[in-house]
């Protein structure tokens, strides 16, 4: 029988309250960018099934329609009708963020660039100016198929970089994060928190090894105590970014030389913050039931 199904009174209660939680920003994002509830169930259809038949094979045969609506309570006309999609699990990186996180990470890694306090040096526009030490040098450095100023005047929209009073190139934030233009956020927003959730998710089911995953957590602080340790982690927070992409470059370097199979990782900081409602009622309320 298909249709609605019932609760199942065997899950966990704190899963459900804990997932109820974790779905909130993005109900909210959704709401905010005009994505309503039918076209989110066709999509959470469309996933159930794909990470049910990816994840939940019985031995090495693939899954029949009946064991993937059984397992998903999908309707088996939506599960055939699903398998025959074609998928892509390709992750689309927008030109902007392909180039430009990697010529970011070698302007806060490579000593030429940098100052004597390890920050990226503010550079010339042209090579002419600077040579390779110079914005075109730089971008000559990684790719020779896109001009200088294609990439410059992108960064400038994007609001990853600036021109300081000499007209040199300065580059806003030691990690490519663009201020501007939604599809490159929306590539960071999809990379970061797949990444932190599937660490999550693996350590919660204890599939192998536990990831890096911790946080510290106080809730009676002042404004001006939460405004100290915003910057404070973001200080600390980034001097960990940039020491572990200088590592990751010489390591992928000495890799390059050597055969096996190919692995990605992510390391990411995030910082948090809001007020949090009194309690002075509820407690009022609550003494009044006593």
């Amino acid at each position: 029988m298909h249709g609605v199904r019932p609760i199942n009174s065997t899950l966990s209660p704190a899963l459900v309250s804990a997932l109820r939680r974790v779905l909130r920003p993005f109900i909210k994002l959704m709401l905010a960018k005009g994505i309503t509830f039918p076209y989110l169930s066709e999509v959470l259809k469309d996933i159930f099934v794909e990470v049910a038949e990816k994840e939940f094979r019985i031995g090495d045969k693939p899954s029949t329609d009946s064991h993937l609506s059984l397992l998903t309570g999908v309707h088996r006309k939506d599960i055939k009708r699903l398998r025959h999609c074609v998928r892509s699990d390709t992750e689309i990186i927008p030109q902007a963020v392909s180039l430009g996180a990697r010529l970011v990470s070698l302007w806060t890694s490579d000593v030429r660039y940098l100052d004597e306090n390890n920050q990226p040096k503010p550079l010339p526009r042209f090579a002419k100016q600077g040579g390779e030490i110079s914005f075109e040098g730089l971008v000559a450095s990684v790719s020779c198929d896109i001009r200088s100023r294609v990439v410059l005047d992108e960064w400038l929209r994007l609001g990853i970089a600036h021109f300081d009073g000499d007209k040199q190139v300065c580059l806003n934030t030691a990690a490519f994060i663009p201020a501007h233009g939604f599809d490159e956020k929306v590539y960071y927003f999809s990379h970061n928190l797949h990444d932190h959730a599937a660490a999550a998710t693996s350590n919660l089911l204890g599939e192998c090894q536990p990831f890096l995953e911790r946080s510290v957590y106080y809730d009676e602080l002042s404004a001006e105590s939460v405004r100290i340790l915003a910057e404070r982690s973001e200080f600390l927070g980034m001097e960990s970014l940039l020491t572990i992409n200088k590592e990751a470059i010489e390591l992928e370097k000495d890799d390059a030389l050597k055969s096996g199979p190919r692995h990605r990782m992510t390391f990411g900081i995030y910082y948090f913050s809001e007020p949090i409602e009194s309690e002075t009622s509820t407690e009022t309320k609550d003494n009044t039931h006593n």
